[in-house]
């Protein structure tokens, strides 16, 4: 029962960290990356659609990416929901290539970046003490219930507590790299 206890919190901590993950790769470093446009879905015949699965997105180079739709009719639909997405980028169509120029980032929006980057890995931080929270109060349902003696509960909140430090650390070193990698010119 501890043992499922545990990996329960485990697996859930480290979803927890792959969530943060997910949400870094939508906030824009000075370059180019496909993963940029992820959260931008488009009107496909009545259907949210990701852009992804519309269009290829690849990079031209370090500052520009190119979408290149595979139907010549959503080339005016794809431009418009890249327009209306909240990353502030301006497509320049020619034909049935789509070039994005990234504009490079000032320093007063790369700390603004980087408050949100603290924000979400604070947010991930708070899904992680709630798991331990969760944990631990399983742990001493089990002894109030007489099904686990207190040693036992207290060694589990041990273990769960020294997953919760690891998890904590791995948000840190994620944040960490993120915002050195923000702040590079």
């Amino acid at each position: 029962m501890i043992n499922e206890i545990q990996n329960d919190a485990d697996a859930r901590m480290s979803k927890s960290i792959e969530s943060l993950r997910q949400e870094l790769t939508k906030v824009r470093t000075g370059r180019a990356h496909t993963s940029l446009l992820d959260s931008i879905t488009v009107d496909y015949y009545g259907n949210e659609t990701p852009l992804n699965q519309v269009a290829n997105i690849s990079i031209l180079d370090s500052r520009t990416l190119s979408i290149q739709v595979w139907e010549k009719q959503m080339t005016p639909v794809v431009e418009k929901a890249i327009m209306k997405s909240d990353l502030g980028l301006n497509p320049s169509t020619s034909g049935d290539l789509m070039r994005i120029p990234l504009p490079p980032l000032t320093e007063e929006t790369r700390k603004g970046l980087i408050k949100v980057v603290r924000n979400e890995g604070e947010n991930a931080k708070v899904a992680i003490r709630n798991i331990r929270r969760d944990a631990n109060g399983s742990l001493k349902e089990l002894e109030k219930d007489k099904d686990i003696s207190e040693d036992e509960e207290r060694r589990g909140q041990d273990f769960v507590q020294k997953l919760t430090d690891k998890h904590v650390k791995a948000i840190d070193d994620i944040l960490s790299v993120k915002e050195k990698d923000l702040m590079e010119i």
